[in-house]
């Protein structure tokens, strides 16, 4: 395990876990997360990618045929899971989940509603085919929605984002999503400098709020820790909020939370084809290595990548604070 040097020295993730008598380790990998774009058409705050209609990263059609080429030779990986940025907003977004589906992969697509109705920024691209291509292609849709009321959303996510989404999540619906087969999936950040509340009691609310006022359906919500990376790191220093922070999500370390974080089992891939732990050692360009060199998807050898050492820094403590944070949402139940 390689601890990295931080802004923040006093907190040092591999000596708590080690300290704990755990040990963290690839177990193997079942999942290839691929950040295909930071294009989006919005900028969140808590965006940890940093993404946002400015950006123009876009990973490539022969990267995107390397990955579909990994994905066939390697029987381990069951799952695709796209994300970005907008992930709809790479040109070979379409090909790229067509391709993976006839490989017989599960697909998932870190969706974030509104790209439906805003569309490309950049080229003006209409994107009002996609709950119709997902239902096609039996993708399993991943929506971030930060509360099911106009006013937290829309301060997370920018002016109109509310309304936008439920239009997008009756869309879903209308093509059978949220009815148990196709799965839909919301995500929940907490807006501000707050672990999150119980998954469970959660989504029982936002079920009966989301039914109840605007007849929408969904299958799970994924409660999520907001990583101090990039956008959200930047507030909370505006906000001399940095150090409280870390503070309280290194004193809400869960030695239960460690087994189910996402770096044992998942492989994370930039738009260049850089690999990675997860997603956030991808935001912060900390490339995961064999031996000296930095992983690709042009060198990679699986058998080898299981042997590697994770690399942690602080911001993994939002992993195992409280109930645990992962792409799936908490790892304590």
């Amino acid at each position: 395990m390689i601890q990295e040097k931080t802004k923040t020295n006093n907190y040092n993730f591999s000596r708590k876990v080690i300290d704990q008598g755990l040990d963290i380790d690839p177990i193997t990998v079942e999942t290839l997360q691929v950040n295909i774009t930071k294009l989006c058409n919005q900028a969140c705050t808590h965006c940890h990618v940093d993404s946002s209609p400015w950006r123009t990263e876009q990973m490539s059609l022969e990267s995107v045929d390397r990955c579909l080429e990994i994905l066939r030779e390697n029987d381990c990986i069951k799952n695709l899971d796209l994300t970005g940025g907008a992930p709809e907003l790479n040109p070979h977004f379409d090909y790229f989940v067509e391709e993976a589906r006839r490989l017989g992969k599960h697909v998932m697509v870190r969706h974030n509603l509104t790209v439906t109705l805003d569309g490309n920024p950049r080229t003006g691209e209409e994107k009002t085919y996609i709950p119709r291509f997902f239902a096609e292609n039996r993708v399993e849709v991943i929506s971030s929605l930060p509360y099911y009321s106009n006013y937290f959303t829309d301060k997370q996510r920018g002016k109109g984002v509310f309304e936008k989404s439920i239009e997008s999540l009756r869309m879903l619906n209308s093509e059978g999503y949220g009815d148990g087969e196709l799965k839909l999936n919301l995500v929940y950040n907490p807006v501000g400098t707050f672990l999150p509340p119980d998954q469970k009691s959660l989504e029982a609310d936002f079920k009966a709020k989301l039914k109840k006022n605007y007849g929408i359906r969904f299958d799970n919500l994924y409660t999520l820790t907001n990583m101090p990376i990039n956008r959200f790191e930047k507030e909370l220093k505006k906000q001399n909020a940095y150090e409280e922070y870390i503070e309280k999500l290194v004193n809400a370390f869960n030695p239960e939370a460690v087994d189910g974080i996402m770096c044992r089992n998942l492989l994370s891939v930039s738009h260049d084809g850089k690999i990675y732990d997860c997603d956030f050692n991808q935001m912060l360009e900390m490339q995961a290595r064999n031996g000296n060199g930095g992983l690709t998807i042009f060198n990679l050898d699986l058998r080898q990548v299981i042997k590697r050492k994770i690399r942690f820094g602080v911001h993994c403590f939002g992993c195992t604070a409280g109930a645990g944070s992962s792409c799936g949402g908490q790892t304590v139940s």
